[in-house]
């Protein structure tokens, strides 16, 4: 019959209680069982299920054999019987292939908005939060408006063509742009791996075929040269002062800086452990495994974090953080103080990321070692160094980073203090 799909054996939160989850004709179905959630009942049920599937494949199953007591019963009769005469009119000589298409695929699948649950909490464990925030907001706000309403199967290339179209011409929230190529595919790739799946599942062929990803203009590093570094930590805030000069000289990512704790700062080694980060204000691993990494301090990094600690190491186990000991917000920090720094220095408008390619651009222009700097970023390979970095390589010999500690002894020494705040004086060396 091909119309059984998705059956498994779920248990409710509640009570912890076994019941039967599957869909027939396009539509879901729930038996609840009197079963606890042990491993003997769960294979006990599932056996059973696997029996459920074979006999609907068939066209044997009795639902009320099955399941006499049930409510289900009298709606799937009649959705049986919808199935049949759609069947029968589907078997009359020569039928069109848009009969064909608008008759036996919609009724064969699932809404979209129910298939989109699924798929969304069988995916979910294998994403970061942040990550898990995007794609529910897109679904919600975007997506499901749009195509929750309409069978899986029924949703054609030229609907998901007009959509992006459609999307092409929006403006960005609060950006008084359009769209980008970027987000409007990161918007369709949900639609794309749902429809994928559900393709797969209940064997149509899926509307994304030949649809290929807008292409995005590739986006060029804009480092800063030391002398605008040293320029930015002269004029900074004060306050300020000891985040930025660990940014510019770390090479950290927004997140791994403002997730930094104490326990991960290790003064004695002279080394940042990189362990997690904060994202949108919610503690998560770090980008990928390759981003765990211990950084290695230069003598100015080291002079800032023993400076920032007599600041708020007894106030948080955060490194950097307000007045209250939570960590940075990153879109406070970049809106209440970096553009207005870059504004009043008169330099280009540049997001703060671009700390991050400056740590690689002047370790390259050092002359340290291209497998050393990989290390210090979480980059797994040089290829990435080399591909986005190849113009600022003059000269590659060094192996430690002594060659940078050099370039920011002779340039920095007099430019950049370390800020202990307004009510200390600069102390003992924490560190010792």
């Amino acid at each position: 019959m091909g119309v059984f799909a998705m059956a498994k054996v779920r248990v409710r939160p509640d009570n912890n209680k076994l019941f039967f989850d599957f869909r027939v004709f396009g539509h879901r179905f729930r038996e609840q069982t009197a079963l606890t959630d042990t491993a003997a009942n769960r294979n006990k049920l599932e056996r059973l299920l696997a029996q459920v599937a074979a006999e609907i494949e068939q066209g044997s199953f009795d639902y009320r054999k099955r399941f006499p007591a049930s409510k289900n019963v009298a709606r799937f009769e009649e959705l049986q019987q919808t199935q049949h005469h759609a069947l029968v009119q589907l078997s009359d000589p020569v039928p069109s292939a848009a009969s064909i298409r608008s008759d036996a695929a919609p009724s064969s699948t699932p809404l979209l908005r129910e298939f989109a649950e699924i798929w969304f909490t069988e995916k979910e464990v294998e994403w970061r939060r942040s990550h898990k925030k995007g794609i529910r907001n897109d679904l919600n706000n975007i997506l499901l408006p749009r195509f929750g309403e309409r069978p899986v199967g029924a949703i054609a290339k030229s609907d998901i063509l007009s959509f992006r179209a459609e999307l092409a011409k929006q403006q960005a929230k609060g950006r008084g742009v359009m769209l980008s190529n970027r987000r409007i595919n990161k918007i369709l790739n949900p639609l794309r791996q749902i429809l994928n799946e559900a393709a797969d599942r209940f064997d149509f062929t899926s509307p994304f075929l030949n649809i290929k990803q807008l292409k995005v203009r590739k986006t060029d590093v804009k480092p800063f040269s030391l002398e605008e570094v040293k320029l930015i930590l002269h004029h900074v805030r004060a306050d300020f002062r000891n985040y930025f000069t660990v940014r510019f000289f770390t090479g950290m990512r927004t997140g791994e800086i403002d997730g930094l704790k104490w326990k991960y700062v290790d003064f004695e080694r002279k080394l940042i452990l990189v362990r997690e980060t904060v994202v949108d204000g919610e503690e998560e691993y770090t980008k990928t495994d390759g981003s765990q990494r211990d950084i290695q301090m230069s003598q100015v990094v080291f002079d800032a974090l023993n400076a920032q600690a007599h600041i708020t190491r007894n106030r948080s186990e955060f490194v950097f953080c307000t007045r209250n000991g939570t960590p940075y917000a990153h879109k406070n920090v970049t809106n209440r103080v970096w553009y207005p720094l870059l504004r009043s220095l008169g330099l280009s408008r540049r997001r703060p990321y671009q700390c991050r390619h400056t740590a690689a651009t002047l370790w390259l222009a050092a002359g340290e070692s291209p497998q050393w700097i990989a290390m210090q970023l979480g980059h797994s390979t040089t290829e990435m160094l080399f591909r986005v970095y190849a113009r600022f390589v003059p000269n590659m010999t060094r192996q430690d980073g002594s060659a940078f500690e050099r370039l920011l002894v002779s340039s920095l020494a007099d430019e950049v203090k370390p800020f202990f705040g307004d009510h200390i004086a600069p102390q003992e060396n924490i560190a010792s």
